[in-house]
């Protein structure tokens, strides 16, 4: 540790702002130390004091439920009561946000929005680059095709996949006279766009979908079209295995796909000390410098990825066209909660960690204010999690305007992202809101987290419903329209993006393509996919859904009441069997002990891992907080006993370790239940979930973590 300013330092950390992100930042090193260890003292103060704040509430809320056991539930009453206590605060009048300088990706145009883990620099890569990504291979790769997925060359599958993508280019960018089907030959003449089926002339029937080309108009090997903002880029040429066997020689469809990428820091990154941490700041200040690159061997070959390039045309009109070849990065800090001990402060306590996000993702931000290889407006997306309620969000625009003036950028130029998963901040989202309104520009909802919070506030109320009832519950129906409503209130059309959850399950793409066109349809202009591959079949839907119509539409629908936000989702007399109950908890074990053992073992905050029915799910921390809270709500109030589930622990853990027989890294849980760290903490997450800070995961995994990675 090196002390500075009053600050003891990891030196990993140190080295690593001194020598790496404050070069060609006109930073001064010393001025830098000087200014942050001032802040950092006068804000860590006020930052213990919400979370100490947040366990007061929660205590009066839990004495509230516990005086009343035995009574009638009165809505009216306890509204009073959350507003007697600072939890439920007045509504002001209306205001409209006023955020400037915010680029088009969030602003005005409509699409899917990845979320990678910052540790990983070859997938926080793919995650960039995913902003062009072919809607052929997307296709032929997964299930949303019949038939079966294979490695070799299948002609019968590929001609499925043309007359797939031929339907859709039909529906959303008809021709004249014909379908794309009847298409032989395609060329530009007098600035339009003249497609031949035999020997007759068609043209869009939209004529303004045509943007651009490459090659010579006579025989162009790239056509640029535009739906709804987004552009698709079709390839030509015959020559290829795909363009032999189309008609009109397309050799390939590229969707504009993934817009904007969440790289987090947070709920899918297992970063606990300096070494850690100065790893996520790294990868993340090679992304906004542009160099960030990551080598791997595949298939026998040295393979090295890096970011990719913009995309030139050739506009209708013979001037040049140029596209954002990388979808438009926001970071995921961490929320107010945490600390970490790569800092420790004058009085010996660890420096909280959302501060030291902030300041380090800006401080890196500083390259791409120069080279614009991200934001063209100078901007720096930060998405903050885990706040309750306006006090915690007016602290965060606090912190900014303090990272603002050290770094001496210009005032609002950090963005900020309320993610909605608190209860206290969606019942209050409008004030939330108004305590940023220079600078938001992303508000969503999100199931998994939400739900955790939902169990924990009202622990004492009475056992939860089972966890696959809440989607059909009342609160939660309410609380997704609530965030859309309120975020049209407050002018985030064409503006801020309001967002929608994860698509959890990356193998179940035709599912997904059936059921996901339902967050585009409810008003949401962006919504979470866990890949690539499945940002680029999301993106159909928005060419199908036009997404700023659809809020037009939603503006005048009778707003949702926040009455049945409160609507507690308990059973109020539970008569299930033993079966039932017995699967429920085998099920929530199960994904427990799945990503524990990763996240504690390996240090893997975000992987694929199986349920007990072998489908494979994209895992966060924000799924170990709602089944851990699940089966401790339920060991509370005696729908389970922990001999039951130490029972079911065991018996799912060895069923994890089957299903992990194949990774080479992995420890069993099962060979020393005594000693396995992993297992450990996944028991301590259920057996005292209930004193968990707001039912959070993060205390004990980290603990646990730095204790394996003491003993390896």
């Amino acid at each position: 540790m090196i002390d500075k300013n009053g600050l003891k330092i990891s030196s990993t950390l140190f080295e690593f702002i001194n020598n790496e992100a404050v070069p060609n930042t006109g930073i001064k090193i010393d001025d830098f130390w000087n200014k942050f260890s001032n802040i950092v003292h006068e804000l860590a103060p006020i930052n213990k004091e919400l979370i100490q704040k947040r366990e007061n509430i929660q205590k009066k809320i839990d004495d509230w439920h516990m005086s009343r056991k035995g009574k009638d539930f009165n809505k009216v009453e306890y509204i009073n009561f959350l507003k007697s206590i600072g939890y439920l605060v007045d509504e002001k009048s209306n205001f409209f946000i006023e955020t400037s300088g915010v680029d088009e990706e969030i602003s005005s145009i409509a699409g899917p929005q990845l979320v990678v883990p910052v540790d990983n620099a070859r997938y926080a890569l793919n995650a960039a680059n995913a902003r062009w990504g072919s809607l052929y291979d997307a296709l032929y790769g997964t299930d949303v095709i019949q038939g079966k997925i294979g490695k070799d060359w299948d002609k019968e599958r590929a001609l499925k996949v043309i007359n797939f993508v031929k339907d859709f280019l039909d529906e959303r960018f008809p021709l004249s006279n014909t379908s794309w089907r009847e298409i032989t030959k395609i060329q530009i003449e007098e600035n339009k766009l003249v497609l031949f089926s035999e020997s007759d002339k068609n043209y869009l029937k939209k004529d303004d979908q045509f943007i651009g080309f490459n090659g010579d108009k006579k025989n162009p090997n790239s056509i640029l079209i535009k739906n709804n903002n987004l552009h698709i880029d079709i390839l030509i040429d015959p020559n290829t295995m795909v363009g032999k066997i189309d008609k009109a020689g397309i050799s390939e469809v590229i969707t504009e796909s993934a817009l904007s990428t969440i790289v987090d820091n947070e709920d899918s990154v297992a970063a606990v000390d300096a070494d850690d941490k100065v790893k996520c700041y790294r990868n993340w200040l090679g992304l906004m410098k542009g160099d960030l690159t990551s080598s791997f061997e595949k298939n026998g070959k040295k393979i090295t990825r890096k970011l990719n390039s913009d995309r030139t045309y050739i506009s209708r009109n013979g001037d040049k066209i140029k596209l954002h070849g990388r979808a438009l990065l926001l970071n995921r800090n961490v929320g107010h909660l945490m600390t970490n001990p790569s800092i420790i402060l004058k009085d010996g306590s660890e420096i909280p960690e959302g501060i030291m996000d902030a300041f380090v993702s800006t401080l890196c931000a500083l390259h791409d204010f120069k080279n614009k290889n991200n934001s063209r407006t100078s901007s720096v997306y930060i998405v903050k999690p885990k706040m309750h309620g306006p006090e915690e969000v007016a602290f965060t625009n606090t912190l900014f305007e303090k990272v603002e003036e050290t770094l001496n950028i210009k005032k609002y130029s950090i963005k900020v992202g309320i993610m909605d998963e608190e209860r206290r901040t969606t019942v209050n989202l409008k004030e939330c809101i108004r305590q940023v309104k220079n600078r938001i520009v992303f508000i969503n909802t999100g199931f998994l987290d939400r739900t955790g919070d939902e169990m924990h506030t009202s622990f004492e109320a009475g056992p939860m419903i089972f966890k696959g009832e809440m989607k059909k519950s009342t609160w939660l129906n309410t609380y997704e329209n609530w965030n859309v409503d309120i975020g049209l209130s407050c002018g985030f059309s064409g503006k801020a993006q309001i967002g929608k959850g994860m698509w959890a399950m990356p193998d179940q793409m035709a599912n997904m393509m059936d059921q996901k066109i339902g967050h585009p349809k409810s008003g949401a202009n962006c919504a979470w996919v866990p890949s690539p591959t499945a940002a680029t079949l999301h993106s159909l839907h928005y060419h199908k859904v036009n997404v700023f119509k659809e809020q037009e539409k939603i503006k005048s629908r009778e707003k949702a009441k926040v009455e049945n936000i409160l609507d507690i989702p308990k059973a109020d007399r539970p008569n299930w069997s033993t079966e039932d109950i017995v699967r429920e908890v085998e099920n929530n074990a199960q994904g427990i002990l799945g990503y524990v053992v990763r996240w504690v073992d390996q240090g893997v905050g975000c992987s694929k891992v199986p349920d007990v029915n072998n489908v494979g799910l994209m895992e966060d921390r924000a799924t170990l907080r709602i089944s851990s809270q699940h089966i401790a709500n339920w060991l509370h109030h005696g729908i389970c006993n922990e001999v039951q589930v130490m029972e079911i622990m065991k018996k799912m853990a060895k069923i994890v370790d089957k299903q992990n027989e194949n990774d080479a890294n992995y420890k069993k849980m099962s060979e020393d239940f005594e000693n396995s760290i992993a297992f450990s903490a996944a028991c301590d997450l259920v057996f005292k979930g209930r004193v968990q800070p707001s039912g959070y995961t993060e205390p004990l995994l980290h603990e646990k973590r730095l204790l394996k990675k003491t003993s390896i």
